[in-house]
């Protein structure tokens, strides 16, 4: 059994991104509203893969639907009122990236179905949901309710450095405490020296990744944020520079020049929301509509990286990659 089947088995106009569509107004369109804490460059494949999501059963753009997608550009004073924004423009739907989204959106409306796309908090021990066969409140949606993965990044790492005493983890502490205590308690198991780094906004990014490398750690794990999913690129070319090695959950960190990532395909899990957010529209109550866990993970290694940085990776970690770069 694959790794990734088994853990499926467990179980503001500056800062908006116009995507709205152009033709003229129907009574009979959709509003879905997209509300995304990052980069607005992040959102093109991710909306792309929603819409062709919701294609596939049904519903097209511009005939019948219309996405109206907002985005911080990082900072995060702009999620409040970026929601409330949604709301006032009577979505029928608030598609909420991250747990900050979630949380704004929550507050903004009581009134509007809420489908989540959350990596970061325990839905169900944070009262979010009752249960992922039966939310029974206002949301729905996407979560990842795996902590273990923290250890599981940990354990890459003393793998592929097998000196390995202490790292930095690069923390937004909007998006919660469920994976940075996990991440504590794994790092204690394998007496790890932790050093946690609050990253509030796109702003504090650099400030807190050179402030990781003056501590003179050997690596740095970068936790679930849409900030560190958006710069994917950025982080990469930073890391390497500073020569720290590096884990996070987005693949696509790794594909742009990263050491490594194992975690979630981000456009997978747009693509995934499509029928929750069907079903809403189409008058299910979020109540009744099942949460789901994402269905696709994905382990990435970059081996020119790895050279670059001194790094020969173990064939146990090689053998377990779904993608390894060359």
């Amino acid at each position: 059994m694959k790794r990734r089947d088994f853990i499926t088995l467990l179980g503001g106009a500056a800062a908006a991104w116009p995507l709205t569509a152009r033709a003229q107004p129907s009574a009979q369109r959709a509003k879905i509203g997209v509300l995304y804490p990052g980069l607005a460059s992040a959102m093109p494949s991710r909306i792309a893969a929603l819409r062709d999501g919701l294609q596939a059963i049904g519903y097209r753009e511009p005939d019948n639907v219309e996405f109206v997608v907002r985005s911080t550009g990082g900072d995060p004073t702009r999620t409040m009122p970026l929601a409330i924004e949604l709301v006032e423009r009577k979505v029928d739907v608030i598609l909420a990236a991250s747990a900050p989204a979630v949380n704004a959106a929550r507050s903004a409306t009581t009134a509007i179905p809420i489908v989540a796309l959350d990596l970061e908090s325990d839905p169900i021990g944070s009262g979010l949901i009752s249960s992922l066969s039966r939310p029974g409140g206002q949301v729905t949606g996407i979560f990842f309710d795996f902590p273990d993965f923290s250890k599981k990044w940990l354990e890459l790492l003393r793998e592929a450095i097998p000196k390995l005493g202490s790292i930095a983890v690069l923390w937004e502490p909007a998006t919660g405490p469920v994976h940075i205590k996990a991440v504590e308690i794994a790092a204690k198991e394998l007496n790890v020296k932790v050093e946690i780094m609050d990253v509030p906004g796109i702003s504090n990014l650099d400030d807190s990744i050179f402030a990781a490398s003056g501590k003179g750690v050997d690596a740095i794990l970068m936790l679930s944020s849409a900030l560190i999913g958006a710069n994917a690129e950025y982080l990469a070319g930073l890391t390497l520079g500073l020569r720290l090695p590096a884990v996070t959950l987005f693949p696509d960190f790794a594909r742009r020049g990263g050491l490594m990532a194992y975690g979630i395909n981000t456009v997978s899990i747009f693509r995934q929301s499509a029928p929750i957010v069907a079903k809403v529209l189409r008058g299910a109550k979020p109540s009744e509509v099942p949460a789901e866990l994402p269905t696709k993970f994905e382990l990435v290694i970059n081996l020119k990286t790895a050279k670059r940085l001194g790094i020969v990776f173990p064939t146990s970690i090689l053998l377990r990659a779904d993608e390894v770069i060359e």
